[in-house]
């Protein structure tokens, strides 16, 4: 039971014909089931056959399904079902089948932004009391926070992730940057200018650049939305504060400083990665995939030992000098299905999923970070992510994007008005935002 490659921040489907394991929304999606039907047997219409819709990884998550299978000896066994890889086709196929009460789906990988409209338009089958309190229990903030929607947890955490601060050693200790202590933007520009080397960031349009706006937003002290209100008219939004003009000062001066290098506008996080492992690398915000990616690139001769063993890691660059940062949150949670003629047997199943060993195996073999702190004391986990400590702590500080049924307006809007980076101009681009938000809430404009 194999799936692709995964994408970074953790993503979810393509429209589907209503009706148990059919029409998965593609020939790949199709072939996956195939391989899973065959592997773990089960039938149409058997409620103990549970299906596990999933975003595309490098196989843990297929096989971590089996390992669920064969732990509850015969009580129920697992198949997977893999989804489109970009975020926004995953959420459109799970929308239009939940919203044709589809049964095929008992679980379901779900990227955080998504959960609150899953939840708000009963897709979700509600977590049961003692399940919540089991499935929360010694996990980061960020992750519970990011399966809770209306003060109730609504989703099981299962993978945490977020951006850390990467810097080359021998370019920080040339620029005479100490990382022992918080630094800023800013300082990270001066340094990146001072030694002729690059800046990694996302510019590019799409949900890449959503993170980092709201990353620096919330950094600054400010929200995206500060009243998320059930009328859409009603939504308070705090794009034209004071924080939000910080952070468009720092989105303008890593543009025009030129320091992200020329292709910023289109660069997302494999392309800010190729930037810091070339000879200009010098500093980059990006997800801890970037380790084991330069760890296979040295074992498959195309990266030189010597750049990853050049590299150091820290906390998400401050905006303001006196203010904590607030690093991005991503990752995966596991929403049941409402319409699941299985619901307790998939809570079940799902507590298998994201149990220590499970989250340990997806961190070392997949390189997604466990939402459960207790993972990170483990020193297999260790051996292979030196980052975990700065992983964890991350994940405390780390905010989410917003939460709001209508998280997928917002974040178009964001991505059509602050791109691309060189256009953002403090004071205006955050209020030009707001206009497009509301306008598009209102009926009145169309992404």
């Amino acid at each position: 039971m194999t799936v692709s490659r995964s994408g970074r921040g953790g993503p979810l489907g393509r429209a589907g014909v209503p009706g148990r394991r059919r029409s998965l929304g593609g020939a790949a999606a199709a072939a996956v089931l195939a391989s899973t039907l065959t592997a773990c047997g089960g039938g149409p219409g058997d409620p103990s056959v549970l299906t596990w819709y999933i975003n595309p990884d490098s196989g843990g998550q297929a096989e971590i399904a089996q390992r669920c299978t064969e732990a509850a000896d015969g009580a129920y066994s697992i198949e997977v079902a893999q989804l489109p890889r970009e975020s926004s086709q995953q959420r459109e196929q799970l929308i239009r089948r939940l919203a044709a009460n589809d049964e095929s789906i008992d679980l379901m990988s779900l990227d955080p932004p998504y959960i609150p409209e899953f939840a708000e338009a009963g897709f979700l089958a509600p977590v049961p009391e003692d399940v919540a309190e089991r499935v929360t229990e010694d996990v980061v903030e960020s992750a519970v926070e990011g399966s809770t929607w209306d003060g109730e947890v609504v989703a099981v955490p299962f993978w945490a992730n977020t951006q850390l601060l990467w810097y080359r050693q021998s370019v920080a200790e040339e620029a005479g940057l100490d990382f022992s202590q918080p630094v800023t933007w800013e300082q990270l520009v001066e340094a990146s200018a001072a030694t002729d080397t690059l800046l990694g960031a996302q510019g590019i349009r799409a949900e890449a650049l959503t993170v980092w706006v709201n990353a620096l937003i919330e950094s600054a002290g400010g929200s995206i939305i500060t009243d998320k209100a059930e009328d859409p008219e009603n939504i308070e939004l705090g794009l034209a504060s004071e924080a939000a003009v910080s952070a468009a000062e720092v989105i303008q001066l890593v543009a025009e400083s030129g320091v992200a290098g020329p292709a910023f506008s289109t660069a997302g996080e494999d392309a800010s990665v190729v930037g810091f492992e070339s000879d200009d690398g010098g500093f980059m915000v990006n997800w801890p995939f970037v380790w084991p990616r330069a760890l296979s690139a040295v074992e498959a001769g195309t990266l030189d030992p010597s750049v990853p063993e050049d590299y150091g890691w820290t906390i998400y660059p401050r905006v303001n000098p006196d203010e904590p940062a607030a690093p991005p949150y991503g990752g995966i949670n596991l929403g049941i299905g409402a319409f699941s003629p299985a619901p307790e047997l998939a809570f079940e199943a799902a507590e298998c999923i994201v149990s220590d060993e499970n989250q340990a195996y997806y961190f070392i073999t997949n390189g997604n970070p466990a939402s459960s702190i207790p993972v990170y004391d483990d020193p297999a986990v260790l051996e292979v992510f030196p980052q975990a400590p700065v992983i964890r702590e991350s994940l405390e500080m780390a905010a989410p994007r917003p939460q709001t049924v209508y998280y997928n307006e917002i974040s178009g809007s964001i991505q059509r008005t602050y791109h691309p980076p060189s256009s953002v101009t403090p004071g205006v681009t955050g209020e030009q935002a707001a206009e497009l938000i509301r306008a598009v809430l209102a009926g009145e404009q169309l992404l």
